[in-house]
């Protein structure tokens, strides 16, 4: 039987602790999985030898029989019940030790009894890995995340039909637990993650929950006031206006601002700046009135 150094398999030196060794093995198995690596032909010969060194490694009780029985670990509880004749052959060794073994098998009988066919034991026996996490982009309007709806993704060949919360914000990140990849030995799934490209193709500007916008009001109007009918997100309402308001006024109307995420029937606010517009094209007698108008301002 050809030697096989588990201690090197691992990358750790014959004083590693257990931690250390757990650690290796995590790290390794990780790094070396087939189904991480499809395009790697040794990975999975890789990844069996690092199973197997942390089958008896992992073992207090095998590690310690590896480590003074070399290749014959297996065979300790023989050489101890023949009063420790064979023992001296054997004997202790260095992680440096080499030997000769020409045989043609490429792991120890203990590896085979675990990776071989037949048996049923590889399945039981390996380590569960979750699947990787998926990451995915979905990119929607504002005006379609105004309303909780529903979604049909195609993500990793699956179809996946998404309820999409009112309210999610540009750049968020939501998580669908289990629709990653599929976990290797049976293990679970991993996740998906979706992130959220909001465009907006409104004359509404989004801040929060909050909305704001700019409404026209003619010159008259803001002098005199008077009600005007302007838009919301979702509708028309109608404003009253107060007399000689000035350009740059604002006005928050409650609740009519964007859906709160996850919170039923609460919204945020809209605010309303007015731009006052001076008339123009006006006539000699608009003029003439704007100059008696004029004069009878510079008299207060």
């Amino acid at each position: 039987m050809e030697y096989i150094d588990y201690y090197k398999i691992l990358e750790l030196n014959k004083n590693a602790s257990d931690s250390d060794i757990k650690k290796a093995f995590r790290k390794l198995a990780r790094k070396h999985h087939p189904d991480l690596n499809q395009k790697d032909t040794s990975a999975k010969k890789k990844f069996q030898e690092i199973n197997e060194a942390n089958e008896v490694l992992g073992d207090p009780e095998k590690r310690k029989q590896y480590d003074k029985y070399g290749k014959d670990w297996k065979h300790a509880k023989e050489f101890e019940r023949a009063g420790g004749q064979r023992q001296q052959p054997f004997g202790g060794f260095s992680s440096r030790q080499q030997y000769s073994d020409t045989s043609e098998h490429d792991f120890s009988d203990f590896f085979e009894s675990m990776f071989g066919g037949g048996s049923g034991s590889r399945r039981g026996r390996q380590t569960k890995f979750k699947g990787q996490d998926l990451n995915a982009e979905l990119h929607l309007d504002l005006k379609e995340v105004y309303a909780t709806h529903k979604r049909t993704l195609t993500v990793n060949g699956r179809s996946i039909r998404l309820t999409i919360p009112a309210g999610v914000e540009n750049g968020q990140t939501i998580k669908i637990p289990g629709h990653g990849a599929d976990g290797a030995n049976s293990g679970p799934s991993g996740d998906l993650y979706i992130t959220f490209n909001i465009t907006n193709h409104t004359k509404f500007k989004r801040e929060g929950n909050n909305l704001y916008s700019d409404v026209d009001l003619d010159f008259y109007t803001a002098v005199l006031g008077g009600e005007i009918t302007i838009d919301t997100f979702d509708g028309k309402v109608k404003l009253t206006v107060k007399p000689e308001t000035q350009s740059g006024t604002k006005v928050k109307l409650k609740g009519k601002g964007f859906p709160v995420y996850k919170r039923e029937a609460e919204f945020g606010d809209l605010y309303i700046t007015y731009q006052v517009k001076i008339p123009t094209g006006l006539s000699e007698k608009e003029k003439e009135l704007f100059r008696e108008l004029s004069k009878l301002q510079k008299k207060h």
